[in-house]
């Protein structure tokens, strides 16, 4: 019997107690500080507003400036924008969360490299909430946008309105951290899973992140390229660390023999 229930912990906590407490309280510490960090820009919706047309400017010159005409083409489905609106409200956190705790209970060995990109990868977001608080383009109808996420949340929030409080910031919209999460929990988990169908959807899932930024005017196309680079850049610092812990901190889709923590 003790056997078997130490056998079912290792199974339901793969570091144990102690290690899953640990891991909650870095993922709440960050993610408080990362909320925090958005609403210190309180205040500055001029500078958001004229970022926001530096990069629709941008766009145009590079001729990515598509959204108004993505949007109008989905919103000619009902049904297309009130899923994309209701991706955008709930994934962001359900799926990366759910993601995460299947990394760390099915995938322990590779969790703790996932979890050093997103602790990367949100840091050098706050820096950019900081020094280039941008508007999305739902805040900017003169250019052909509607605001789809309002109708599904009953939340309102306009330029010359917008309350603000110390966990929100509706000017954080550069890098695009729905983006940058998508593919910091997608392709780990492209390469984990056994079935090939499950593999494409978690191939797939930044994809379509990407679109539902879009077609619910939430971000810029640029947004999302710097949310993915933001996630390559976590990417990148995650490899760094693996080389002072290799036995611990990097990715590997082996079978541990043995159960390490961090």
């Amino acid at each position: 019997m003790v056997a078997r229930a130490r056998l079912l912990q290792a199974r339901v906590l793969p570091g144990g107690w102690l290690d899953a407490l640990r891991q909650v309280s870095l993922f709440a510490a960050a993610y408080l500080a990362y909320r925090l960090v958005r609403g210190l820009v309180e205040g500055r919706a001029t500078a958001a507003f004229q970022h926001a047309r530096e990069l629709i400017s941008a766009e145009r010159t590079l001729h990515l400036f598509v959204e108004p005409s993505v949007q109008a083409w989905a919103s000619g489905s009902h049904l297309l924008m009130t899923c994309s609106s209701w991706l955008y409200v709930n994934a962001q956190i359900t799926v990366t969360l759910g993601a995460l705790i299947y990394l760390y209970l099915r995938h322990n060995r590779s969790f703790y490299f996932v979890r050093n990109m997103f602790m990367i990868a949100m840091a050098i977001a706050l820096v950019g909430y900081v020094i280039f608080p941008t508007a999305p383009p739902r805040f900017m109808p003169e250019w052909g946008f509607i605001d789809s996420v309002s109708d599904v949340t009953g939340v309102h929030v306009s330029h010359s309105s917008a309350s603000l409080n110390t966990l929100f910031n509706p000017y954080a919209a550069v890098p695009s951290m729905h983006v940058a999460f998508a593919l910091m929990v997608g392709w780990p988990l492209a390469r984990l899973v056994r079935r090939r169908a499950l593999r494409v959807v978690w191939f797939l899932y930044p994809f379509l992140m990407a679109f539902v930024i879009v077609v619910t005017a939430n971000h810029f196309i640029v947004d999302a390229l710097l949310g993915a680079l933001t996630a390559g850049a976590g990417a990148y610092g995650a490899r760094w660390l693996a080389h002072a812990r290799p036995g611990v901190w990097r990715f590997s889709r082996a079978v541990p023999t043995r159960l390490q923590a961090s």
